[in-house]
């Protein structure tokens, strides 16, 4: 049965789901000892090791931009204000931009590290930054340039931009953001078509998960041991992806609740693949094909079902021990006493057989990740605590 079908029975019976937290008397056991003032000092430490280590800004580019959309994040829930410096100085220097050619008719969106790559979704990430600055203190300069392109881009007929898994992460959220600035509708509509390419080229209505691109889809792709290939850290991307879409997604958008069911589908078979440790391996279904731990996969789909549980999205029966599990071994295994964070898959497409990490490899976009999910353990710490008092 394909997603459409799915999602049609399913919104038949959506009024006899149950999505809501559990009652009072449900509330699971785990992760009691949380408290915000923990969970702000692992921050601390995650995000200052990494600042102090890296004092001079990159470009604007995807990685960068990953680690900053988390940096923002963590800014938000401590409102320490160095956070949010670092990131305004990141965008001063990058001014304002992703790629930087002016000539529109020189625009491309296939794979480009060049700056005639503006419609390239890699691109795109830093305007998602440059918009929650914005959002914090207002300036039509912080935004002019993604409004530029994004709009440019609406006005071609094309729907194919969004053809890699990572590009869901990447840009989605852009357009929900800048709808919540202008009210342009286009954005919504044009979302839900880019979306719709993705979802036919590359979701797996079996698995519930993406494939990371049309190389990779089954059976033309297989693993080495035959099996269908799902890179963890793709499919984190988009899982991440939802919450900061649906974050500014209008309750009466009418594909709301197709996007709901994805991101609860992925959710189910996101947990199925957790290791004992707490942690995912590269490759979710074939365990064999690159064993071992992986850091950035794993973060983006803690900070997704905390995420879900913190917004009502996702049980918090079900999904809270999973989180329990993938906390500790990001806490406990992947964080050192310094801060800084380990076991990050460096920049890639797939697990590779034979590639090894470790505690020293570290990236960017695995600390933005981390800082996601540390900033939504924040805000679970603080509903607890909240919740209790009463």
């Amino acid at each position: 049965m394909s997603v459409k079908s799915v999602f049609m029975l399913f919104s038949i019976f959506v009024v006899f789901s149950c999505i809501g937290k559990p009652s009072k008397e449900e509330k699971p056991s785990g992760l009691k000892s949380i408290t915000k003032e923990a969970v702000t000092e692992i921050i601390k430490k995650v995000n200052g090791y990494w600042q102090t280590t890296h004092p001079k800004h990159g470009n604007a580019f995807w990685h960068p931009a990953a680690y900053h959309i988390g940096n923002l994040e963590a800014y938000k829930v401590t409102g320490i204000e160095a956070y949010k410096s670092y990131s305004l100085q990141w965008a001063e220097e990058n001014q304002w931009m992703g790629a930087k050619s002016t000539n529109p008719q020189n625009w491309k969106y296939h794979y480009g590290e060049t700056d005639d790559f503006v419609l390239f979704g890699d691109w795109q990430t830093c305007f998602q930054v440059y918009i929650d600055l914005f959002l914090l203190e207002p300036d039509s300069i912080k935004i002019r340039r993604a409004i530029e392109v994004m709009e440019y881009q609406m006005a071609t007929p094309q729907n194919d931009y969004w053809w890699w898994a990572d590009g869901l992460f990447m840009a989605m959220p852009v357009m929900t953001r800048l709808y919540k600035i202008t009210g342009n509708e286009q954005y919504l509509n044009k979302l839900y078509d880019y979306f719709l390419f993705a979802r036919d080229l590359m979701y797996d209505d079996e698995s519930a998960l993406f494939f990371r691109d049309a190389k990779y889809v089954y059976p033309k792709h297989k693993t080495n041991n035959g099996l269908k290939d799902f890179w963890a850290r793709g499919n984190g991307w988009v899982f991440a992806a939802f919450p900061r879409v649906l974050e500014d997604l209008p309750q009466t958008n009418p594909h709301r609740e197709e996007y709901l069911y994805i991101f609860r589908s992925m959710a189910d078979a996101i947990l199925k693949s957790q290791q004992p440790e707490g942690y995912w391996t590269r490759s979710m279904l074939d365990l064999k094909l690159a064993p071992g731990p992986e850091t950035s996969g794993t973060a983006f789909f803690t900070y997704g079902m905390l995420w879900g549980i913190n917004n009502g999205v996702l049980d918090e029966l079900t999904y809270l021990p999973v989180v329990e599990k993938s906390w500790n071994y990001l806490i406990h295994s992947a964080l050192q006493p310094n801060g800084k964070l380990g076991y990050v898959q460096p920049i890639g497409e797939r697990a590779i057989p034979g590639q090894m990490i470790n505690i020293e490899s570290t990236a960017d976009f695995g600390v933005g990740a981390f800082l996601l999910a540390a900033a939504e353990m924040l805000r679970y710490s603080e509903s607890k605590s909240i919740a209790s008092d009463r």
